[in-house]
């Protein structure tokens, strides 16, 4: 299948409704892996975070990582799921160099969270209601590096580097049941709902879920069928998708591909593919199998599981404030549109404009230097928000001094850019720069006086009664004081000097 033959996409979408089904892969943020006591921090030299049991080397067993139980109950929970009252491990037996064991220790028929929804926002206010089929745990494998190739990929590689530090890992899988009635907003919809995961999966503490980092990354499974008919269509899973913007564009790609094969008369293949960041495309990967090629069946070296209620309604007491509600909140706080929360959100602006408020700004201070300043420097580096080598108290002290009549909008962004350039806090930025707001009589009188000299025609227009003409003369004297007047004290000035009432 080449691009040419893609269906475009409104065309596929007139004969086609998509149908949808999304696993996302999220690392838990445990100290240690899910069945030993291997560390998990990142940078460390490869393989050196390993050990028989990681390894699967003969003889050694696996023990349950309870924090990763926690985890697991702590998602669900947020996930609207049913928590098992017991559940069990099970052995996922496929080869591959980067599974040590040639099984993964996983969950199959008995996950320990299942049956639950995500209520999603779209961009015009929509909610779309995601059902979770389920939520379970299980590891993650190691890391294979490809060497001597062109794309990185094993095709055409010399040889592969194999690193176990990462086998392990606890991981939780997210499946949802299949996604129908999207229709034309299918790619919508899964941005949305992996955003929407993502916050929550932050906001429990459970993982930072960085996706770029590997942390949080998704699976989609996409089939056509003809409109009017309910027989699902053949399937194709595009694999590790790793941006929110990846998932959307994965998904349309998808669905203008299979598309082009139906119209064509041809057959979709069950497969796993790849997705390229370069041009939003997928490319074959391997024949997907079916549950029954893993040979699922139980781990005989770890006990079940079986939480007690007492502790499942502990563990719902100390859940937070879920993204969805913290944020109708924080827009009825800020007095914001539904559009203008929207737009903070896709910034990922929110929790830096409430560190900042904490801080001690107003709220709409916050908002304007985040959403302005901030985002401009942030979009021209290609960088995210909170990369940016400003914290929410540096910026808060920047909405002071502006409340505090110290500095002004462009003295301000001035100082902004001097806290990016690393010239220390926006006290030593004003002081070493110079910059504060001069707003002494006696240093502005000069000025003013310079402007109406220079300016006589306006002087007299102003003296005439139109006063609106002064703004000429107060543009004058900023741009001698380089923007460090007060502008509303030279205005007052000029009219006094002038004899016009304000």
């Amino acid at each position: 299948m080449t691009v040419t033959e893609l269906v475009p996409y409104e065309d596929a979408l007139a004969s086609y409704d998509p149908v949808m089904g999304l696993e996302v892969h999220v690392e838990l943020g445990t100290k240690t892996k899910m069945f030993c006591g291997c560390s998990t921090e990142l940078g460390a030299d490869a393989n050196s975070q390993t050990c028989p049991t990681c390894l699967g080397l003969p003889g050694a067993l696996p023990v349950v990582n309870a924090v990763g139980v926690e985890s697991a109950i702590k998602i669900g929970l947020a996930l609207n799921c049913r928590i098992a009252e017991w559940c069990r491990f099970a052995r996922k037996n496929y080869f591959y160099p980067d599974m040590p064991k040639n099984f993964q220790t996983s969950q199959y028929d008995e996950p320990i969270a299942f049956d639950g929804y995500l209520d999603v926002q779209l961009e015009d206010g929509e909610v779309f209601r995601v059902e979770i089929e389920r939520a379970h745990m299980e590891e993650d494998t190691g890391k294979s590096t490809h060497v001597g190739g062109a794309t990185g990929r094993i095709h055409g590689a010399s040889h592969s580097l194999l690193d176990y530090n990462r086998a392990g890992i606890p991981l939780i899988e997210i499946v949802t049941k299949p996604i129908t009635g999207a229709g034309e907003r299918a790619p919508e919809v899964a941005k949305a709902y992996v955003a929407e995961l993502r916050e929550l999966i932050k906001a429990l503490g459970v993982s930072e879920a960085r996706m770029e980092m590997g942390q949080m990354r998704c699976d989609v499974n996409l089939s056509l069928r003809p409109h009017g008919t309910e027989t699902f269509g053949t399937r194709s899973e595009t694999k590790n998708v790793n941006s929110l913007r990846s998932v959307e564009r994965a998904v349309r790609y998808e669905i203008s591909r299979h598309a082009g094969v139906l119209n064509a008369g041809g057959k979709v293949v069950q497969e796993t593919r790849h997705f390229h960041e370069d041009d939003g495309s997928t490319t074959s990967g391997r024949i997907k199998e079916e549950a029954e090629d893993y040979r699922y069946f139980p781990e005989p070296d770890l006990v079940p599981v079986a939480p007690s209620r007492e502790w499942v309604e502990e563990l719902r007491a100390t859940l937070p404030e879920l993204p969805r509600v913290r944020r109708n909140r924080l827009r009825e706080e800020w007095g914001v549109s539904e559009h203008d929360m929207q737009s903070i959100l896709n910034a990922g602006a929110v929790d830096l404009i409430v560190a900042t408020t904490e801080a001690g700004a107003d709220s709409a201070a916050a908002r304007k230097w985040w959403m302005g300043e901030l985002a401009r420097s942030a979009n021209e580096s290609g960088t995210e928000l909170s990369a940016l080598p400003i914290t929410p108290a540096q910026v808060a002290r920047v909405a002071a001094l502006v409340a505090e009549g110290a500095l002004n909008d462009k003295l301000a962004r001035q100082v902004i850019e001097g806290v990016l350039a690393g010239e220390g806090d926006p006290d030593a930025v004003v002081e070493k720069r110079g910059l504060k707001v001069v707003s002494d009589d006696s240093a502005l009188g000069a000025a003013v006086d310079e402007a109406i000299a220079a300016n006589a025609a306006i002087a007299d227009k102003i003296r005439a009664g139109k006063v609106a003409a002064a703004g000429a003369l107060v543009g004058a004297v900023m741009k001698a004081t380089r923007g460090q007047a007060d502008a509303a004290r030279v205005r007052e000035l000029i009219l006094e000097k002038l004899g016009v009432e304000g």
